[in-house]
């Protein structure tokens, strides 16, 4: 059992590197992954961004409440950006973003691609 889950929390994490890679390659100037160890520092900024998601953004999640139901859901994409700045200011040289309206895009993109990532291991988890 605990096999599965370390198996299943590996894929997301590949799968999430995937993503912020094919982010990176798209949008070059906004999002930019240290070309020494490119994968292993895409790698490293995947799981420090699973640890911010899971320790601080709920947190900003119901301090900003209100001011997302205001907008409908608007304001969500920007927690992600701060989430993003975070990991760019832990991370230094090796992870750097920048730009405000094409990162809220990107911010948009990989929230997605990471709801597509759990679908398709939810639906692998159902085969086995």
């Amino acid at each position: 059992m605990k096999f599965s889950k370390c198996i299943d929390w590996l894929i997301h994490m590949i799968g999430y590197t995937l993503v912020l890679i094919l982010v990176s390659l798209v949008f070059k100037k906004t999002v930019i992954i240290d070309d020494s160890y490119f994968w292993l520092w895409g790698f490293i900024t995947v799981i420090i961004i699973f640890i911010l998601n899971r320790t601080i953004k709920p947190l900003l999640v119901w301090m900003t409440l209100p001011l997302t139901a205001i907008t409908l859901g608007l304001f969500y994409p920007l927690i992600n950006i701060l989430i993003l700045k975070i990991a760019d200011w832990i991370l230094v040289s090796h992870f750097d973003i920048h730009g405000t309206i094409v990162l809220f895009i990107v911010s948009i993109i990989i929230s997605i691609m990471n709801a597509i990532i759990d679908k398709i291991v939810n639906t692998l988890k159902k085969v086995r």
